[in-house]
């Protein structure tokens, strides 16, 4: 009798909450005073959403100054040593004084600006990779929040129809019952079944509030509100052939950076080689003798010996790290392929188990509920086939939609390993 009782004052309870809150999302009085300022905008579509996200994410604002910084580093590498202006005074007596003033250049040997200037480029095309990565990143971050807050929309929006339909499953009910044709019993079941849905949809709302969020927080800190995201509903991300995949690999984000930190690792190593080599100091001047009242030439040449000192362990260090350099490119090129085979993999499973549910299943279970309920109107099938039938197509809808979400969140992790063909451009700093 406890467990006949407990779900009859379930859906009694629930059939009594407003309807206003299970037809619409309810947003908090704190969000409505926050996003009193924002401005709103009705359909969001992805374009939008990137353009957003490039140009208010603080993550890509850190990449652009590092790419700025590495640029004026690379301008910087290019300069030459400074030249040295010495005065050297003799005796404090103006009669017997003697001053020299002279001029030094030091002139590097041995290849160190050519070094110097080959480590900067390398930094500085790595900052620049790592602003394609950041955007390969952002990309996928926004592109698999984006068909998330399409995913829950699609969600509500099955559960207001799977609501519509317990409501004429109900009325059909609440019909047979009062002409005594079904025990009072199935209009109680069908309440039971009513108020089931209706707590769905109020998960569903809550779903779709968390996924606006964390689209919204892509873009952070820019006060831009939107009520809904449109994209072709019936589109499914393409997976890309094998051929298409190893060429996007050599080209990603990734092996590129890994790359370029070996050419950086080799430049570092030749500027240890070269600093082995002592650079030459020439001097020039001129001798002014008080005493003797005459003026004289000054010049010289100056250039370390390097006995104590010959920079080979400095040497040693840089070429294991470029070593470490070459190993990390190839564990970097095993881990990508792995993750790059995954993605592929959950893309293809996605597609194909969204296509037969959108082809097949779906209209067989739709057809299924319309006959279930047919036949029970007219006294030919128990109410249970009904529930049973309406059960079937809510789950139904559910895989579709999750199906085709996973499927756009693993083309999102591609776009992520792999990058894009947009973000190997320079994104302008304005």
């Amino acid at each position: 009798m406890r467990s006949l009782f407990a779900p009859l004052l379930c859906a009694l309870f629930l059939t009594h909450v407003p309807l206003a809150q299970a037809d619409g999302v309810d947003v908090p009085p704190s969000v409505d005073r926050a996003a009193a300022g924002a401005q709103p905008v009705a359909a969001l579509t992805l374009d939008q959403a990137l353009r957003l996200a490039w140009s208010h994410s603080p993550v890509l604002a850190v990449a652009r100054l590092e790419l700025q910084a590495m640029e004026a580093a690379e301008r910087q590498a290019g300069a030459r040593p400074n030249p040295e202006l010495g005065v050297l005074l003799e005796d404090t007596r103006r009669a017997s004084r003697t001053t020299t003033i002279q001029m030094s250049q030091a002139i590097e040997l041995g290849g160190k600006r050519v070094a110097r200037l080959s480590f900067a480029a390398r930094t500085r095309e790595q900052a620049d990779v790592g602003l394609a990565a950041k955007q390969a990143e952002l990309r996928a971050a926004v592109t698999g929040a984006f068909f998330e807050v399409q995913g829950a929309q699609e969600h509500e929006r099955l559960a207001v129809g799977s609501l519509d339909l317990a409501r004429q499953a109900s009325r059909m009910a609440d019909r047979r019952v009062q002409a005594g044709k079904a025990p009072p019993m199935e209009h109680t079941k069908a309440l039971v079944a009513e108020a089931g849905v209706r707590a769905e949809l109020t998960q569903a709302q809550s779903d779709l509030r968390l996924a606006r969020q964390r689209l919204a927080s892509t873009w952070a800190p820019s006060m831009v509100v939107f009520e809904r995201v449109e994209s072709a509903t019936d589109s499914l991300p393409i997976l890309p052939t094998e051929p298409e995949l190893r060429e996007r690999i050599v080209h990603s984000p990734a092996l590129r950076l890994a790359q370029l930190d070996v050419a950086s690792r080799q430049a570092q190593s030749d500027g240890a080689r070269a600093q082995a080599v002592p650079d030459l100091t020439v001097t020039l001047g001129a001798k002014r003798d008080a005493e003797l009242g005459r003026t004289q030439a000054v010049m010289g040449v100056s250039i370390p010996l390097p006995l104590m000192d010959r920079q080979q362990a400095q040497v040693t260090q840089a070429l294991r790290r470029e070593d470490q350099a070459r190993e990390q490119w190839v564990a970097a090129s095993v881990r990508l392929q792995l993750e790059v085979s995954q993605a592929a993999e959950k893309l293809g499973l996605a597609r194909e188990q969204a296509l037969l549910l959108r082809r097949e299943v779906l209209p067989a279970a739709q057809s299924a509920v319309d006959v279930a309920m047919k036949g029970y109107e007219l006294g030919k099938f128990a109410f249970i086939d009904v529930l049973d039938a309406q059960r079937t197509l809510s789950q139904l809808r559910q895989q579709a939609v999750r199906h085709t979400a996973d499927a756009f969140r693993a083309a999102a992790a591609l776009e992520r390993l792999l990058g894009h063909p947009a973000d190997a451009q320079r994104v302008s700093t304005e």
